[in-house]
């Protein structure tokens, strides 16, 4: 499995865990290379070490869950009427773009986006937070992670 994939899959199991820790809603940014990834959202503090611990629980918690990694390919409005601002980011979709891939990873993270996914969540291997740095002039909060394999100890 190309690591890349991974660690973008990672990005969307990550988020899901965001939302439910902190109830951070909006992605500001993402960024992949290799095995390393940020997600940067919108939030308006920076969070303790316990949240982070708990982020980061939880979305290997995901992974060891081994749970489907749904594509749906779903013209734009019917997406739209479906999953409503659920999908999107802060960054937006140009309005030409009429067909949308949905990510969905049942009850935990839906997305648009075009990127390639793994087929479950186990395929990802362990997600390693490294850092957290909280931009309080714009409200973002930049979560950099690395992708390990299953074997490797966090």
């Amino acid at each position: 499995m190309d690591v890349e994939v991974r660690t973008h899959t990672a990005l969307h199991v990550l988020k899901g865990a965001v939302i439910k820790v902190l109830g951070a809603k909006w992605t500001a940014s993402v960024y992949v290379n290799e095995n390393h990834g940020r997600l940067t959202v919108q939030y308006h503090r920076k969070p303790t070490e316990e949240e982070m611990h708990r982020i980061e629980h939880l979305a290997n918690e995901k992974i060891r869950e081994n749970v489907p990694v749904e594509i749906a390919i779903l013209p734009r409005d019917e997406a739209e009427r479906k999953y409503g601002d659920e999908m999107y980011d802060l960054f937006p979709i140009p309005p030409e773009v009429r067909v949308l891939n949905i990510v969905i990873i049942k009850d935990w993270n839906i997305n648009a986006c075009n990127k390639a996914h793994t087929r479950t969540t186990g395929e990802i291997g362990k997600i390693k937070i490294r850092k957290a740095r909280f931009r309080k002039n714009k409200n973002l909060l930049e979560i950099s992670f690395d992708v390990l394999e299953k074997d490797e100890k966090l």
